[in-house]
């Protein structure tokens, strides 16, 4: 059944921005000096006539989601930039109106089709995967939601109940959540106040021993001078996966660390999460992770909240990766292996106890993916993608109105923070962390919740 506040899509335009990192980050094995966010306008109109202008920005973060040997990383940049261009262009040749949940539906059956098209096109011997595809696609996705949102003068996450949805959950999920609607597994308000999540990447220097030359711009470069500084409560430890004793030490390190900052400011609980970035051969390396790091210091290990995503992304061609033993001693999350509810299905079967949402992979997909991981009693944390700006505000208002997410990552704000130009200045809140906490109530206006009104509502702000 159609509703007055149903849209239609009146024009879909997107460009490119791109900046360079201030300093490196390793994950997996791979090393990032730049980012390049493909933006989407979104101009839409309900079917009682009012109008509204959205807007989606998101990194594409090729290295993460497309990583391969075959293909250099500068094609897989152009092949992802060109699908998500071209989807923003398609998208004005759509004719359906509705909720943005079917749009954005209907819009993803063109995703398969059009990559392989864009693949082919490059000459490439290899299709584009699904989760590059979804990267590609997000800042469409969240433009949608953005612009209906807008038209009404409502949140965005305030649009999801069966008074704006035209279908229940049945009908995106499976029969489980018949009767349901994703207003059952989002707040109406955002949480107020939220910890940040620090990125501790593999080349980051943990003390003054650990750099070469300082590069001395104003902000903090070891890891005792971010804590004093934000006041950090919450560490991501980036780690290799495939040399145990780099791993088990790493951890020591920066729990000695640490430990010795966070007494200078009198602080006495942090905690820390682990990511393998897929790197892990099998669970018998996680299992000796863990045994070790408790050898080494029991606090860390207790400290240690959760492991993401340890070994390879394709769980059905690696079934003997079971994760029961591990995700019986610590929450276990999977992250790129996520990209659809078959894969979280998958993913519970084979022991994964948690699931990590990102913007990135599509604003209906995380809601989605966020309804069936609360069903299943799953562990939930929300993640970036070193998200500068809009897309780090996007991921924040995931974590603020989802039930269960307990914290935001962003570390934009370590390695880009020249994205976050125009955007600090306007949600202070979200920008300046004040004792490891960022101010989720600010991202409380309509559509996503995150642009100011009286300074060209739908129009990001200049840089």
């Amino acid at each position: 059944m159609s509703k007055p506040t149903d849209i239609r899509l009146l024009e879909v335009t997107s460009e490119t921005e791109s900046f360079a990192y201030r300093t490196p980050m390793k994950f997996g094995g791979r090393v990032v000096t730049d980012v390049l966010l493909l933006n989407v306008r979104v101009k839409a109109e309900t079917r009682d006539g009012r109008r509204g202008s959205g807007f989606g920005s998101m990194t594409m973060g090729n290295v993460w989601a497309w990583p391969t040997d075959t293909v250099s990383t500068e094609k897989t940049l152009t092949v992802m930039v060109g699908l998500g261009q071209r989807l923003a262009h398609m998208a004005n040749d759509y004719q359906g109106v509705g909720h943005p949940l079917e749009i954005t539906h209907e819009l993803a059956q063109w995703y398969q089709p059009t990559a392989d098209v864009v693949a082919a096109e490059a000459k490439l011997a290899q299709p584009m995967p699904r989760l590059a595809q979804l990267v590609a696609a997000s800042p469409l996705e969240a433009a949608i939601h953005d612009a209906q949102g807008k038209a009404l003068g409502e949140n965005s996450y305030n649009l999801l109940g069966a008074e704006f949805a035209n279908r229940d959950l049945a009908a995106y999920l499976n029969e489980q959540f018949a009767g349901e609607y994703l207003d059952r597994y989002t707040s109406r308000e955002p949480k107020a106040r939220m910890p940040l999540y620090h990125l501790i990447g593999a080349l980051d220097p943990l003390t003054d021993a650990d750099i070469e030359s300082r590069i001395d711009d104003g902000l903090p470069e070891t890891l005792p001078e971010w804590i004093a500084a934000d006041g950090l409560t919450h560490m991501k430890i980036k780690l290799a996966g495939d040399d145990l004793t780099w791993d088990v030490d790493r951890v020591l390190a920066i729990e000695r660390v640490a430990s010795e900052a966070q007494a200078m400011r009198g602080c006495k609980s942090w905690c820390y999460s682990a990511d393998f970035n897929e790197k892990c051969a099998n669970v018998d390396y996680v299992l000796d992770f863990l045994v070790k790091v408790r050898e080494g210091s029991p606090t860390a290990f207790e400290r240690l909240q959760y492991i993401e995503q340890p070994t390879a992304r394709d769980l059905r061609a690696n079934p003997e990766n079971k994760m029961h033993r591990a995700a019986a001693i610590k929450p276990v999350v999977i992250d790129e292996s996520l990209v659809d509810f078959e894969s979280l299905l998958l993913s519970r079967e084979q022991g994964y106890s948690g699931v990590a949402l990102k913007a990135c992979k599509g604003h209906s997909e995380a809601l989605l993916m966020a309804a069936a991981a609360q069903k299943h009693r799953m562990f939930l944390c929300v993640q970036d993608l070193t998200c500068p700006g809009a897309s780090f505000l996007h991921s924040a208002t995931l974590s603020a109105r989802i039930p269960t997410v307990a914290a935001i990552e962003g570390n934009a704000r370590q390695y880009v923070p020249a994205a976050n130009e125009g955007w600090r200045e306007r949600f202070p809140s979200m920008f300046e962390v004040g004792g490891g906490i960022l101010g989720t109530a600010a991202l409380c206006g309509p559509g996503l919740g995150f642009q100011a009104s009286g300074q060209g509502a739908d129009l990001p702000p200049d840089h």
